[in-house]
Parts: C-alpha cells; sequence; structure tokens
C-alpha cells in the first residue's frame, strides 16, 4: 500500500469495503444535481490564472477557518496577492485536521493534480507554483476540469431573472457534460427581505409585465418559470429556513401585497401568510411542469451583522438553526398531496437533530407512484462531512430504503470540488463493508454491489430522466 495519505483505499477499512468501493463505485459517472456553478465559466470554458482563483476565491468554508486562525480579511476575501492568499491557505491547512476540509483539500490535490505531498507552510510555495502552471492551460479549463471527473450532468442554479444566456450557449455548443440549470425564485418570496420591491419591478420587467397585484406577480413567476422550462430546465431550489404554511384567505394575501407594494412594513404574521401562498403556488406549478422539487431547510443565515454589511451573503458568517420543522412540512406536502400535485421533492436537512424527523416525513408521502418519489438529500453544507453524512445514511436506512436513495451532489461554487462524490462514495461503501465484515450484511456483493452503483448514479439518473 501506499505511504501517501491519499490513497487507494483511503477511508476503507477492510477488503468488503475495498471492492464494494472499486468494484461498483468508483468508476460511475457523476450526476451533480444541484450546485452553484458559474454558467458563464462553463459556457466560455474559462482557463484560471493561478490555483487561488479556482479554489479559494470564493469558498467561504476555507474563509471561516482562516478566519478562525486569526488570519486578516486581506488575506482572505481582501486585496493581498492571489500568491499571499493561497500561502495563508497552506499555513491554515494543518490546523484543519478532523474538519473535512483536510480530507477535501489533499483529495483535491490528488485527483486533478496528481500532488500528493501535504500542504502546509514547507511545501506551499513549490505546490502553488505547480498546480498554478497546471491550472493555467487548456487542459484544465472549466469543461476539462468537468471531464476529469466524468462529470455527466451539472444543474447550476438561477435566479427567476436570469436570462438564461448562457446555457443557451452551452446549448449550442454541447460537450460531454450536460449542464442545466435550477430555479431558485426565494428572492420573490421572503417579502421582508430589504430590496424586495426593487426585486419585484425587475422580475416584472423579465416577464414583461407590471407587477401590481398579487395575481400579476403569480403571472409574473409562471412566465419565467415557463421560460426557464422551455430552455430545459427541469428543477427547481429552494433556501429557507423552515417550510411556511399559515391558514390565509386570497382577500389576506391581496391586500399584504398591495401594503408592501406601498412600502407598507408588514407584521411577520402577515409575511408567514403571503410566503406560505406564494409557495403553495410555486410547488402547484412546478408539480403542473413535471420539475423536481428541492427543499434546503435549517441554515440561519448572516449572522454577523458587521461583517454582512461589509461583505455580503455567502461570505462564511451562516450556521446550523434549530427551527421546529415537522409540523409545517407535513401540513405544507399534506396540502399538495392533497390535490394530487405533489411532485418529486428533496429535502435537505441541516440540523442533525432533525434527520430521524426527515427521514420518516418522506415516508408520509412515497405513495408507490414512483421509486423514491420523496427523497431525504444527502448531507449538505455543515453536514457534508464524514459524521454528517454518516448520520444521514443511518437516519435514511433505520426509517427508510437506503437502496432508492439519489446520492450526493456538490452544492459547491467551485470547479474543484467534485471529489466531494468520492467522499461520499468510499464513506457509503465503508459503512456497508464494515457490516458485511460484522455479519450485519450478507456477503452478497452482487446485490449490495448492485445497490452501491444505484446509489453513486443509477437512482439519480433514473430519478432526474437523464
Amino acid at each position: 500500500m501506499s505511504t501517501t495519505f491519499i490513497h487507494d483505499n483511503f477511508l476503507l477499512e477492510n477488503k468488503f469495503a475495498e471492492e464494494l468501493y472499486h468494484n461498483y463505485s468508483k468508476n460511475q459517472p457523476i450526476i451533480d444535481y444541484h450546485n452553484h456553478l458559474s454558467p458563464q465559466l462553463i459556457a466560455e470554458d474559462t482557463i484560471f490564472d493561478n490555483i487561488t482563483k479556482v479554489w479559494i476565491n470564493g469558498d467561504h468554508y476555507k474563509w471561516r477557518a482562516m478566519r478562525t486562525l486569526g488570519i486578516n480579511e486581506q488575506f482572505i476575501t481582501g486585496n493581498a496577492s492571489d500568491k499571499d492568499k493561497f500561502l495563508n491557505w497552506a499555513k491554515t491547512v494543518p490546523y484543519t485536521m478532523r474538519n473535512p476540509l483536510y480530507h477535501w483539500t489533499h483529495l483535491e490535490l490528488a485527483r486533478y493534480f496528481d500532488i500528493t505531498e501535504l500542504l502546509n507552510e514547507k511545501s506551499a510555495e513549490k505546490i502553488y507554483e505547480e498546480a498554478s502552471s497546471k491550472i493555467n492551460s487548456q487542459e484544465y479549463s472549466t469543461r476539462n476540469l468537468l471531464r476529469k471527473v466524468n462529470a455527466e450532468f451539472v444543474c447550476t442554479t438561477e435566479d427567476p431573472i436570469d436570462t438564461l444566456e448562457h446555457h443557451q450557449k452551452l446549448a449550442k455548443n454541447p460537450f460531454e457534460t450536460k449542464v442545466s440549470t435550477a430555479f431558485r425564485p426565494d428572492k420573490a418570496i421572503l417579502i421582508s427581505n430589504d430590496g424586495y420591491n426593487d426585486y419585484i419591478n425587475i422580475l416584472g420587467e423579465k416577464a414583461g409585465l407590471t407587477i401590481d397585484t398579487y395575481s400579476d406577480l403569480c403571472s409574473a413567476l409562471r412566465n419565467r418559470i415557463d421560460y426557464f422550462d422551455k430552455k430545459g430546465c427541469k428543477l427547481c431550489d429552494h433556501g429557507l429556513d423552515q417550510v411556511y404554511f399559515e391558514n390565509f384567505t386570497e382577500n389576506e394575501i391581496n391586500t399584504i401585497f398591495k401594503k408592501k407594494r406601498e412600502n407598507g412594513t408588514l407584521s411577520n404574521e402577515e409575511a408567514l401568510k403571503f410566503q406560505s401562498a406564494i409557495l403553495l403556488f410555486l410547488f402547484e406549478t412546478y408539480h403542473e411542469f413535471g420539475w423536481v422539487q428541492q427543499l434546503h431547510l435549517g441554515a440561519l443565515r448572516n449572522n454577523n451583522a458587521r461583517m454582512h454589511r461589509i461583505l455580503g451573503p455567502d461570505t462564511g458568517w451562516d450556521s446550523i438553526s434549530d427551527y421546529p420543522q415537522a409540523q409545517k412540512l407535513s401540513a405544507f406536502l399534506n396540502a399538495l398531496d392533497s390535490k394530487d400535485k405533489l411532485a418529486k421533492t428533496i429535502i435537505y436537512n441541516l440540523n442533525p437533530a432533525d434527520n430521524e424527523v426527515m427521514a420518516t416525513m418522506i415516508g408520509n408521502f412515497n405513495d408507490g407512484s414512483v421509486k423514491g418519489k420523496v427523497q431525504f438529500g444527502s448531507g449538505w453544507w455543515f453536514l457534508d462531512q464524514k459524521d454528517g453524512m454518516t448520520k444521514q445514511l443511518n437516519a435514511l436506512s433505520n426509517m427508510g430504503l437506503i437502496s432508492c436513495f439519489i446520492g450526493m451532489l456538490t452544492d459547491s461554487r467551485s470547479f474543484l470540488s467534485f471529489p466531494r462524490h468520492e467522499y461520499f462514495r468510499r464513506i457509503l461503501c465503508n459503512l456497508l463493508g464494515d457490516e458485511i465484515k460484522r455479519g450485519e450484511l450478507p456477503n452478497d456483493m452482487e446485490w449490495i454491489g448492485k445497490m452501491v452503483s444505484d446509489i453513486s448514479y443509477n437512482n439519480a439518473k433514473e430519478y432526474f430522466n437523464i
């Protein structure tokens, strides 16, 4: 066995785990059905100037770690040189042991650059030069980075006001990886957010109508759903603290929206009623278009008001929240199901205390019409690490059918994040291999291997009709 840290059997603790991974999972293509990659960079087949541009810029996971170590913001999001930012990240890496960043860092260096040396202050200069010389070449363009990991399908995430011009360019000039988009209309839902009316004005312009009433808003959103659908979109995504489900009347919603458009101040109850109404409208419309809908629940965002003012959202100031989830989510899904308007649904949970809640909730609405119709999504954000993924897999196994699971995704803005699929696959195979070793599962490699292949690739391919 190799003495390097990242070796062939990394995380695989016995021969059964090794066989499952190498024979049934390792070589499966990647279906990355939710990420935040830039479609423009893919369409233009961008070549990055250096490793920092593609690896550190925009990565708030790394930024949080660097801040914790006491590194000045100048070397994180500030005006320091790209090389100095990399050197400060390299200084941080040894301190990230037992954080998934340590594993991800060395997997990414190994898989993309064939660099197996540990990254630290001593190796930083050499690794920066070696990785940068490679990344700054056609072989490492965005499309070739996707080819390197055998990415068959990637789905980016766009706002309803997006023109999808870059997706249209990709459709006219396709390559081995199919690139699609997911519709994310949260800015039209969260009526209490600053700038809401300005956003609605832009949405109206994109839809070709003036939005004065709630009916106008619904028409505009339906217009954009139709536009996205015609451009090949078959998924939506919502990043919400929790699902909203309050009783409301049509008159109430009309009044609330009119009040907001006239710059009135809404009560929390009014906001929740409105958010409930628009969410139901959207999900019924998704069903009509045959889309898959995704709910990312449980984040507490923008906790540090001072740094949010300075740097804006998605810069590393979010955390897990403890919102109650079960009752409203149940009522919402039931309202859709009672009308037979519940589409395929993936529910991602950020609070590990709610794993069993979500794992049992999906069973309430798996009605036999579609294999795995309602899914408990993979561990995401703070939970896409070894312990978090294992707990999600165990909860799903104990409360449902892991054999129907559609597997991993990156949820990332980085073109170097795809080894997270390998990380997940190794954890899955080791979990099953350990149970074979202990006699808790039979030594039936043909069947368990098929299950591993399905979770790694086949289930997602079937679920998304790829």
